[in-house]
């Protein structure tokens, strides 16, 4: 069993750390101008989860992966945060080749709007919770009573 990261709601939360994922040093540059563009929706959400500040969770922002640089990255989870915004409108195929290596290294991918993150945070954050929820949480056993 995978060792437990954080409880959300009385759910432990299993930790999947994915080892050795590949990285294109060449990517650097283009990730220190996306760094500094301070996309609003991202901005955001950077306030909300920076500094462990969501379950105590660190979050990784503008992370290289493979040819591809993610928004948001959780080391300890292999999660990958997507805010999308309108340059997302004409990549549909783009994002799902995207999509599609990120998942085939293990990862988990969840997607939100950027309109959503400016105008309903607390309801990004609470479905970014049930995602995490949902997808590493265990169900806590308890002993079972010996039948006489």
């Amino acid at each position: 069993m995978k060792e437990i990261l954080i409880t959300i709601n009385g759910i432990p939360i299993r930790r999947n750390f994915v080892e050795n994922l590949p990285y294109n040093s060449y990517l650097k540059v283009l990730l220190k101008e996306k760094r500094k563009a301070r996309i609003l929706g991202e901005v955001l959400f950077w306030k909300k989860v920076r500094a462990k500040s969501f379950h105590a969770i660190d979050f990784d922002r503008q992370r290289i992966i493979g040819n591809y640089i993610v928004d948001f990255y959780v080391k300890a989870l292999g999660l990958v945060i997507e805010i999308d915004g309108s340059s997302h409108d004409e990549k549909q195929i783009y994002d799902g080749i995207r999509e599609e290596y990120l998942k085939s290294l293990g990862l988990f991918i969840f997607r939100i709007t950027d309109f959503d993150v400016r105008n309903n945070l607390s309801v990004v954050m609470k479905e970014l919770e049930d995602f995490i929820v949902l997808h590493y949480g265990t169900i806590p056993t308890t002993p079972s009573s010996k039948i006489s």
